[in-house]
């Protein structure tokens, strides 16, 4: 099938959003797509901003009051969306259009708020019932699924309703769909759950003016449920034109969370669509009105999009443990949780020193090149990949092999141990009574070990744990919270959460790479989404693949016309940006952007060395953020 992606800007008039709709469809329709996705608030000027404040001042509404936003909400049957149904009927291809709708009749009771501009006055008023929903337009016309928005953020609390409807799977000739609205690709569950349904192809619509989604997020939900993902942004202004005239020196009052100011409140485009793998088949431009297209294939059992196998061949399907993440949610719900203040921060430390250390040796020689590492550094925790000195991972499957192992494995805790200085740590994985899992190592030896998680092909033959081990790890700076996780488990996006909902700070990740979009989409959304700093560590290896495409190409189908490149990937650090609520001397970063984008450092040759912030990672209980 062909699919096709639409980006373009709206106004407050919904006239020329329905001419800006109809002109990006006949345009689109030239390639004879099957599917064309369009962004979110379609008929009107809407986004998710930061919300007004009256402490602050802060007055950026999108509408006067209910009556305008009903104005410019439509009917489920009336002349804007009839029109997108004779579009799709007239070009033959199923259409996906994000609007706000009319649900019931307008609140008298907000029929008499005139003239109010002041956003946290609409908390007084009885909200319209609007929902912001997702319309698929059949070949013939018709509309043959309509999903509501569920979570709304920001001001849309204000103005809209929320549905109650669980997402469904929509069935199509060409495969089975599933869609999505704004925010729900910035974290994995509603992406999850279609998968598990058996989506194979996942349609976003948004309307944003950040890039973690496209840039990030959104590949990162594609790789790691193995399907199809497009995303359609809008592009131009997202605010209303009397907030674009105002002075360019007059800075807006926003909430702290949030560093831009109105000149940065613009569409950012973007809009892409990814493969299973999280390759960039095809992307626009920012700021550039149009479409573009790939052809892809959701039925086919040899693709990836069924196929949903790692390459050394472990099935995804074996590797979720929904009992493990419940019972392990479990135990975090009875504990009792004080509520987190400054004090409670106290003993963390601002700054720690870690490093990647990769040795190309094996056996004893890869301890003792590890020995020789640690007398001449002084980071506070080095990290090294799972069984890093075992290049070949499969002698592990014989069991007088894992003996030998085994006993080098006690020969390297001691030595290593030997050479550690206080308060100095190393994190890898070993072999430990016949079971693989990672560990951490001091001065005194073995001091905490995680068992591995979930099934992974490579060691198909060790036990799998049931429990989490959260340490608190003393450095002469403080005390961290980590946790560790090796082989496969930090690509279970469901045990990062849990993890990180006992609120470490830095999570340790002895692994061995076995695709790109592991390091380049997976850990750096994991970092992303649950405010972490991240610390992995692999055998470095060569990749025929490449992942992403120059964002300045200007093309209609790259599907087949990906040049391909030898790619070597490792591990890395993925440190946090810093927060200046935290600590005053932490300057607002300039806008670039991103709202919540990780710090990398990515591991090359064989000692990659970094500062992290773990007290960054201390403001992932926040208020919720608004995009």
């Amino acid at each position: 099938m062909r699919v096709a992606v639409t980006q373009f800007a709206t106004t407050s008039n919904v006239q020329e959003n329905l001419a800006s709709c109809i002109r990006l469809i006949t345009q689109t329709a030239t390639c004879k797509p099957s599917l064309i996705v369009m962004p979110e608030f379609c008929n009107t000027l809407f986004s998710n901003l930061p919300c007004a404040n009256e402490q602050s001042g802060d007055n950026l509404s999108y509408y006067i009051d209910h009556n305008q936003a009903w104005n410019e909400a439509l009917e489920v049957d009336g002349y804007f969306l009839q029109a997108i149904a004779e579009q799709a009927k007239q070009h033959n291809c199923y259409i996906l259009i994000n609007v706000t709708l009319r649900r019931g009749v307008l609140n008298t009771d907000s029929q008499s708020k005139q003239n109010n501009e002041h956003a946290t006055s609409y908390l007084a008023e009885a909200k319209a019932n609007i929902s912001i929903t997702s319309c698929l337009y059949s070949p013939l016309g018709e509309l043959v699924h309509q999903q509501d928005k569920q979570t709304l953020v920001g001001q849309e609390k204000y103005f809209f309703i929320s549905g109650n409807k669980v997402p469904e799977v929509i069935p199509t000739p060409f495969g089975k769909l599933g869609l999505l609205m704004a925010n729900d690709s910035m974290t994995f569950e509603a992406s999850r759950s279609l998968a598990l349904d058996g989506a194979q192809l996942l349609c976003n619509s948004l309307s944003s003016y950040v890039i973690d989604q496209s840039c990030l997020h959104d590949p990162a939900r594609a790789f790691e449920n193995k399907l199809f993902f497009i995303t359609a942004n809008k592009i131009g202004p997202l605010l209303p034109e009397k907030y674009l005239l105002q002075e360019e020196q007059e800075e807006p009052k926003l909430s702290e969370q949030n560093c831009a100011s109105h000149k940065y409140f613009v569409g950012s485009g973007q809009s892409q669509i990814i493969s299973p793998d999280g390759k960039i088949l095809a992307k626009l431009t920012p700021n550039k009105e149009g479409y573009v297209f790939a052809d892809i294939k959701l039925a086919d059992a040899g693709l990836l999009a069924n196929n949903k196998c790692r390459p050394d061949g472990t099935e995804l399907s074996r590797q979720r443990r929904p009992k493990l993440y419940q019972d392990l949610m479990s135990s975090i719900n009875k504990t009792p949780q004080n509520r987190l203040t400054a004090d409670s921060y106290s003993d963390t430390p601002v700054t720690a020193n870690v490093a990647i250390f990769a040795t190309y040796k094996s056996n004893e020689q890869a301890i003792e090149d590890v020995c020789h590492y640690i007398e001449n550094n002084l980071s506070d925790i080095i990290q090294l990949p799972e069984l890093f000195f075992i290049a070949d991972k499969t002698i592990t499957h014989h069991i007088e092999q894992r003996l030998q192992i085994t006993s080098l494995c006690e020969q390297l805790v001691s030595q290593v141990s030997a050479v550690l200085r206080s308060f100095q740590y190393l994190c890898t994985s070993l072999i430990i009574e016949d079971v693989h899992q990672a560990v951490l190592i001091s001065e005194q030896g073995l001091i905490a070990t995680q068992q591995q998680l979930h099934f992974c092909q490579r060691y198909q033959w060790t036990a799998l744990g049931d429990e989490l081990n959260i340490i608190d790890l003393p450095l002469e700076q403080g005390t961290v919270k980590l946790a560790m996780l090796t082989a496969d488990d930090a690509n279970i996006p469901e045990i990062v959460k849990v993890t990180a909902l006992n609120d470490i700070q830095v999570l340790l990740v002895p692994f061995d790479i076995q695709e790109p979009s592991e390091v380049k989409y997976n850990l750096l959304s994991r970092a992303a989404e649950n405010r972490i700093c991240i610390v992995a560590a692999s055998r470095e290896k060569s990749f025929t693949n490449e992942l992403s495409i120059d964002d300045n190409i200007d093309v209609n189908n790259l599907y087949l016309k990906n040049k391909v490149k030898n790619q070597k990937s490792t591990g890395l650090i993925a440190n946090l940006t810093t927060d200046p609520t935290l600590l005053p001397q932490w300057r607002i970063r300039q806008f670039n952007g991103y709202i919540n984008e990780p710090i990398v450092k990515l591991q090359y040759g064989k000692i990659t060395k970094a500062v992290i912030h773990p007290i960054a990672a201390c403001t992932k209980i926040l208020n919720e953020r608004s995009f």
